[in-house]
């Protein structure tokens, strides 16, 4: 007898439908095979539904048992399709009716016992069945809470397969878990503002980096509250709305990283890794490519902590990501795009030593070890940065004053009112969530000049010899300071502002 049942693969970000086909076929011998470019994980399915078949109370018939996951010639990959089989086998021998299998889609991996364990990807195969006119879905009760920020489809949440049995038999019908927005309250954060002993210029640029989501390098000795600044960002970044918290989630859920007590991120992810990580746990790749860091920054920051110490191939693969804002990943089984629009943070010591241009402290490094360690970082890349900003080290005088500097939160709503300015100009275009994202169209159509803003970019491009890009980043930069100030145009102080941003040639290349 022959059963079909619809289970989800996740390709990339998306989902894809396949179909689970098993074929019951008479005989004395067992025999049980699963077809369809299955991986071990999915070949070592026929063990741990029959345990979990007879364990649950029902019948594992002696017989010839064909599983084909179709379409054939997409990989198959994890324990996700134990529950679509199990459910195929018992439809393929009568156990269970065949009414609910194809308005529903299932997915979960079962224990010996029958119970169901979690699995990743639940929220774009949630999603997919919803676009595929699938009237519910079946997960694991511990992803239920994950499927359930889907609407449009009903979520069945299954602990034990005797219990899914029952249900599809009509003898004891499991409710389906109600919709959410996920409305608990914001975490709270690590790092406050308050907490930052003076640095008020540094304060300054991030939140202008924050209000327009620019990219921003810090440089200064050791100990100066470069790490501390940086980790005070996500408290005066706004909240992710309900749609960007949904496509950050996606790639977290992907990536195997969301939480039972947190299936919704809801603030702007900040991802700090170490510079020893790989380049595929910082772009994203392996064999079965998954997203990297950079894609788990999406809608957030990606602080790279000693910028130079990344090595130079690392830093120059970040390029074409930070302009196009997705990574592409080519591999023999296929190519996945992951989103990465990201803000780049990044901090740095001026040499090896730390303390280059020191006023209090002489540096020990030699001028061919200066030069090498800030040439680890290429000029392309160094002009793709928006904000380069000096970080002295802090007097004792501000060290000891009992007196608390503003706080995160009166920043973040300057934050807020500029990014609601932004979200009233864009509205129309998709592609653009603050000015960091405009391109040169945008830039020419948002950011008028007087005669005078302009002849003070226009010395400004002679004397630092600034590059088209950098000269669109200034004007963007400019767009961002106007915005937090409530201007509708940019005024010549907005250029000058934004100019001061840029790098010196005695702060890059100094020997």
């Amino acid at each position: 007898m022959l059963a079909k049942v619809f289970s989800g693969a996740v390709l990339g970000l998306n989902g894809r439908v396949i179909e689970v086909e098993v074929d019951k076929r008479g005989g004395m011998m067992p025999h049980f095979i699963i077809v369809g470019l299955p991986d071990t994980a999915v070949q070592e399915s026929r063990v741990r539904v029959r345990s979990a078949v007879r364990n649950s109370g029902m019948n594992f018939p002696m017989g010839s048992y064909t599983v084909n996951l179709a379409p054939a010639d997409i990989p198959k990959r994890g324990p996700a399709y134990d529950l679509p089989i199990a459910v195929g086998t018992l439809a393929a021998t009568s156990q269970i009716p065949h009414d609910e299998l194809a308005k529903a889609l299932f997915i979960g991996e079962l224990a010996l016992d029958g119970s169901l364990r979690h699995v990743n990807g639940i929220l774009p195969i949630t999603d997919l069945a919803r676009r595929e006119g699938f009237e519910r879905i079946y997960v694991p009760e511990v992803d239920a809470a994950e499927a359930a920020l889907i609407q449009g489809i009903q979520v069945i949440p299954v602990d034990h397969l005797t219990h899914l049995v029952n249900h599809l038999r009509g003898v004891a019908p499991i409710p389906p878990r109600p919709h959410r927005t996920d409305a608990a309250p914001l975490p709270p954060f690590s790092a406050d503002l308050a907490d930052v002993k003076g640095q008020e210029h540094v304060k300054r640029a991030l939140e202008v980096a924050a209000a327009g989501g620019h990219n921003m390098l810090m440089t200064g000795p050791p100990g100066a509250g470069k790490t501390l600044m940086a980790r005070t960002l996500p408290s005066i970044l706004p909240p992710l709305s309900q749609e960007a918290a949904l496509d950050v989630t996606r790639i977290y859920s992907v990536a195997d990283l969301l939480t039972p007590e947190t299936p919704l991120i809801r603030q702007p992810p900040f991802r700090a890794p170490h510079h020893t990580i790989s380049y595929a746990g910082l772009i994203g790749g392996g064999r079965w490519p998954r997203p990297g860091e950079i894609s788990l920054a999406h809608r957030g920051v990606l602080f790279l902590d000693e910028l130079p110490e990344f090595g130079g191939k690392m830093l120059e693969m970040l390029r074409q990501p930070m302009e196009d804002k997705i990574v592409t990943l080519s591999r023999a089984t296929g190519t996945v795009t992951f989103p990465a629009n990201f803000m780049l943070v990044a901090s740095m010591n001026p040499c090896p030593c730390g303390y280059y241009g020191d006023p209090e402290r002489a540096c020990t490094c030699s001028t061919s070890a200066i030069r090498n360690y800030q040439k680890r970082i290429s000029g392309p890349l160094l002009d793709r940065i928006d904000i380069h900003v000096q970080v002295p080290r802090v007097k004792y005088e501000k060290l000891t004053d009992d007196s608390r500097g503003e706080s995160s939160a009166a920043v973040r709503e300057r934050v807020l009112a500029a990014r609601a300015r932004q979200t009233a100009r864009f509205a129309g275009l998709p592609h653009i969530d603050a000015n960091a994202d405009m391109g040169p169209t945008e830039v020419r159509q948002f950011c008028p000049l007087d005669r005078e803003a302009h002849q003070l970019i226009g010395a400004a491009m002679r004397q630092l010899q600034l590059s088209a890009r950098a000269y669109h980043r200034v004007l963007k930069l400019a767009r961002t300071i106007a915005d937090l100030a409530g201007d509708d145009r940019i005024a010549t102080h907005h250029i000058a502002e934004a100019i001061q941003y840029r790098p010196r040639k005695t702060e890059f290349w100094m020997v």
